[in-house]
């Protein structure tokens, strides 16, 4: 027994031995990996730090002529001080360029259709949209049409981008993402800005898809289901192409559309109705939501001009906010600019396309597309009378029918010098003036100055057709050629109204009695109706008023449609669909993120379409219907009214798709977020993500997306702007929020989300992300700003 004993106890002392062993060397082992990996952090974090522009101190840069100062105050907005506007628009140049040279070459790649040199195959598809769409040919015939002082600030700001990049190439110390990617930006030239400029042209939309929807509609259905999806019946037949002769599923499959609700709000109210006794201001563009942003807030001051706000990425100038005497905001006009035309091609000679009995030869243009790791594309654009072959950018369709795109952007104009006017102007009539060339995109100005004039004009170049705009027209005779445009004088335009305020929100411009046909698409009326409820209800109105209002997410489509559902849906006897009905009817219509109902009611709308339209119209042709929404709502309107349409009828009825979409819509909020609807939140689903552009690529998004969603409320149709995708990001909103008393116009109130820098590493990178969605503002000084003081001083 003793024997065994011992073996019991010398085999125990030799596995404690064995398991101290192992301790120490698991012990040893995980100290180095977590050395190994700490090494790796802090090398990564050094990395990525090094690329960070220099914010303090002092920099000599070639072709000043005097020193500049350079103040970054505590959000990251550079305040620049030059003695002169040579030495000003340099500077901007590169300051810009420190803060966001990334997103400035991707602009201009994306805009001029040379994405693929650096990404690859993967987007040939967009290259030769926009290659074929044409917005840097726009912008090199552009160029000629400034003035001698314009080419200057181009040229100046192109200087100031190429220095930046000088000490880049020589320290070599270039942003994360173009390591990432493998190469280095080429020179900045001066069309390179107003090529950016053009796609904003693009961003904000003309309605050509509008136009190929109506027209695949008319192809595939019958009269009566296809006028039942444009927006007013037109007052002619129109012409049909046979499907045999143009597929429009297949022309535009790889199109690129601007979002739907591409827009904005804005509003100016009398000093009348203000506690200052002076007016305010309000302006929130709604575009996508991404890090960086697609603003980049800026202060520029020399001896002629003190002027303060935002600019895109790449561009010389401020293009809204205020001076030392005015302030301004924009929302988008919305107008229809664009035309197909549907041109007949000679069967013998695909160049040439008829017009007026004669065969008349298009211009061809060679656009070889150059392919990371891949061949270079031959590729050519087709340019007829009327503009760029635009149905064939995807493939050769075979056919001897095609459509061409005619657009306002395509002629050559200067809004860069509308732009520089706009920031000197010190009155109404100043400002105006400096309007004329603001042809493209066309915008609703509003306007407020020191001396208590508050003014609207809807600016823009906005053809005079024969037509109505709904579809496609015959490019093969003169019978649908624009005659003109609205003469500038004649455009619509308000100033110091009775009513003490005016607001846009891309709702209908004018009345019908105008003489000029404007659009046939305007943004659902809610956010336009919600801001007059509001101003029109109150005086004594102050900068915090404005800021409220801007977050406001009362939803009045809810507040209409919400009562007859119910009384639609009366007898329904599911118990989930009650229980959600239940939720409805005791709901005060506001988007909370905290609440259930606005799950359902939002969720609902957007399963109403698909029940309606899934089974029948192609997903990548849907993308073409952008103005969904406002018909669906009209058609919702009629059939609660007894008046059901064709679709509706079909459908089964309007309490059958009522049902069939609110089930829909149950069914995958519970999948979501459980079974137990009373506890479901708006903000679970419904969040917001500043994505970089490179984080679609895994693991990239650890990199540059700060964290993941943050819960937001309101939605689409509210005055807090908000449209999400299917999986409930917020993608799209107020790029930028705007507050100006302009009793004090040294001091604006903004939000630019995420923040002000494209560096990872720097502070600013995302720290607006919350304060975006809690509504939190930073004053920006333009009177002795305090901060990070850099000088620029020549070499």
């Amino acid at each position: 027994m003793t024997g065994v004993v011992d073996l019991e106890t010398s085999l125990q002392k030799q596995s404690q031995r064995k398991t101290r062993l192992w301790k120490k060397v698991g012990l040893w082992s995980g100290g180095v990996l977590i050395l190994l990996l700490a090494i790796v952090l802090i090398g990564g974090n050094l990395f990525l730090s090094r690329g960070l522009p220099k914010t303090t101190g002092e920099i000599e840069l070639a072709g000043l002529t005097a020193p500049v100062q350079v103040i970054r105050d505590s959000s990251g907005v550079p305040h620049i001080k030059a003695e002169n506007e040579k030495d000003l628009f340099i500077a901007q140049g590169y300051i810009q360029a420190q803060d966001r040279l990334f997103q400035m070459d991707l602009s201009r790649r994306q805009a001029s259709g040379r994405l693929s040199e650096v990404i690859g195959e993967a987007t040939v598809n967009n290259d030769k949209f926009f290659r074929t769409l044409g917005l840097r040919r726009a912008a090199e015939a552009s160029y000629e049409q400034y003035s001698e002082s314009g080419k200057d600030v181009l040229g100046w700001f192109a200087d100031g981008v190429n220095l930046y990049m000088d000490e880049l190439q020589e320290s070599n110390k270039w942003p994360i993402e173009f390591t990432l990617l493998g190469y280095k930006p080429e020179p900045w030239i001066p069309v390179d800005s107003l090529t950016i400029g053009k796609y904003m042209a693009h961003d904000l939309g003309g309605h050509w898809e509008n136009q190929a929807f109506r027209q695949y509609l008319l192809q595939n259905f019958p009269e009566e289901k296809a006028y039942d999806l444009f927006p007013t019946y037109p007052e002619q037949g129109p012409y049909i192409i046979a499907k045999n002769e143009l597929d429009i599923e297949k022309s535009f499959a790889h199109a690129v559309i601007p979002h739907e609700f591409n827009g904005s709000n804005n509003w100016v109210v009398s000093g009348e109705k203000t506690v200052s006794g002076k007016p305010l201001l309000a302006d929130d563009p709604h575009l996508s939501l991404a890090t960086p942003s697609i603003w980049y807030q800026m202060h520029l001051e020399a001896p002629e001009v003190n002027v303060s706000g935002v600019i895109f990425a790449g561009i010389p100038g401020i293009i809204l906010g205020h001076n030392d005497h005015i302030a301004w905001g924009v929302t988008n006009t919305g107008p229809d600019v664009q035309d197909l035309y549907i041109e007949k091609r000679n069967p013998k000679n695909k160049n040439e396309f008829l017009y007026m009995d004669n065969w008349q030869e298009a211009t061809v243009i060679n656009e070889p597309i150059k392919i990371k790791d891949g061949q270079t594309i031959d590729y050519q654009v087709t340019i007829t009378r009327h503009g760029p072959i635009l149905s064939e950018f995807a493939a050769e369709l075979g056919s001897n029918t095609a459509l061409s795109l005619r657009w306002t952007a395509h002629d050559p104009s200067a809004e860069l010098e509308a732009v520089l006017n706009m920031n000197k102007a010190k009155n109404w009539e100043e400002f105006e003036i400096a309007l004329e060339k603001f042809e493209t995109p066309a915008q609703n100005f509003v306007f407020a100055s020191a001396d208590g004039t508050i003014a609207y004009k809807g600016n823009g170049k906005i053809p005079i057709r024969k037509g109505n705009g709904l579809i496609p027209v015959p490019g093969w005779n003169d019978e649908h050629e624009w005659t003109g445009y609205i003469p500038f004088d004649e455009l619509p335009r308000v100033v110091n109204p009775k009513e003490g305020f005016i607001s846009t929100a891309n709702n209908k411009v004018i009345s019908d009695d105008y003489p000029y046909h404007i659009s046939n698409h305007w943004a659902q009326p809610y956010r336009q109706l919600r801001i007059q409820e509001v101003l029109s209800k109150k005086d004594q109105l102050t900068v915090e008023d404005m800021q409220a209002l801007q977050m406001d997410q009362k939803n009045l489509q809810a507040q209409e449609f919400v009562p007859k559902f119910l009384a639609a849906l009366e007898g329904v006897s599911d118990e989930q669909q009650k229980q959600a009905l239940d939720i409805l009817e005791k709901w005060d219509f506001v988007d909370s993120k905290d609440s259930a109902a606005p799950v359902i009611f939002n969720i609902w709308m957007t399963k109403v379409p698909e029940v309606l339209f899934t089974e029948h119209i192609p997903e990548e042709t849907l993308k073409l219907f952008q103005g969904q929404k406002p018909v669906v709502d009209e058609m919702l309107r009629k059939a609660l009214r007894g008046d059901s349409g064709p679709w509706i009828k079909e459908a089964g009825g309007i309490e059958k798709v009522l049902v069939d979409s609110l089930s829909l819509a149950i069914n995958e909020s519970i999948e979501n977020q459980g079974k137990n609807l009373e506890k479901w939140e708006w903000g679970e689903f419904h969040q917001v993500r500043f994505n970089h552009p490179l984080s679609s690529v895994s693991p990239l998004q650890y990199l540059f997306n700060s964290e993941g969603g943050i819960p937001v409320g309101g939605s689409s149709v509210t005055v807090q702007a908000a449209a999400f995708t299917k999986e409930g990001t917020v993608n799209h909103g107020a790029s930028w929020r705007f507050v100006i008393d302009v009793a004090d116009l040294s001091t604006g109130y903004h939000l630019v989300g995420p923040g002000q820098s494209g560096h990872v590493k720097s502070k600013w990178y995302d720290d607006q992300m919350k304060d975006w969605v809690e509504g939190i503002y930073h004053q920006t000084k333009t009177v002795n700003p305090e901060g990070d003081r850099l000088t620029l001083v020549p070499s």
